[in-house]
């Protein structure tokens, strides 16, 4: 992945410790992400562990998919508030958020390895907030993400909210993840 200038897509809010088996719940892990096909799988099953995420749950749910796509949800940008990715230590959780169209996370912290396999495998961007913007924005926003500024419009109401910058990060998900980058600065052999 490399690093875009902006990001913009509607927005899926979330809340406190969204824990990886309710990003990816285990019974999906039997697909390999290495394989295309199954790669998408992982976006079909993309936050099925969210209350409401998938449907059938009273007024008010918003589902993270839609009738049009099983595999690709409409929304592209994620907000969650504390501990975002806590629980286990499962890789497979940023990948089932890219495979489901997600560019970007936006939350006030999250758990130290969800955040790391996120940046190491250059899956998503995950962004931190100051303060608690998952209260601020709604599901279905329009939102746009100005990384040069680390700045978020939101195109709907059009209040703007100021991000943490990506600081050392930045690079690695730029190049890729941190192999790539690994190999882009000499720390390691590229692949003959």
């Amino acid at each position: 992945m490399s690093l875009p200038e902006i990001i913009r897509g509607k927005v899926y809010i979330l809340g406190d410790n969204v824990d990886t088996d309710q990003i990816i719940p285990a019974q999906y892990l039997t697909y390999n992400p290495a394989i295309p096909e199954e790669y998408r799988q992982f976006g079909k099953y993309a936050l099925i562990g969210v209350p409401g995420a998938q449907g059938g749950l009273p007024k008010g749910h918003i589902p993270f998919h839609d009738a049009t796509d099983d595999f690709v949800s409409p929304y592209t940008i994620l907000i969650g508030g504390k501990n975002f990715g806590c629980g286990s230590s499962r890789e497979h959780a940023p990948i089932a958020l890219n495979a489901a169209g997600i560019k970007a996370v936006i939350a006030e912290f999250y758990a130290r390895i969800f955040f790391r396999n996120a940046v190491n495998g250059g899956y998503l961007i995950p962004f931190e907030t100051p303060f608690r913007l998952c209260d601020k924005v709604c599901t279905g926003d329009m939102l746009r993400i100005e990384l040069a500024s680390s700045t978020v419009v939101n195109e709907t109401t059009g209040e703007v909210f100021h991000l943490r910058p990506l600081g050392d990060v930045a690079p690695i998900i730029e190049a890729g993840g941190l192999f790539p980058y690994a190999e882009k600065t000499g720390m390691l052999s590229p692949k003959s």
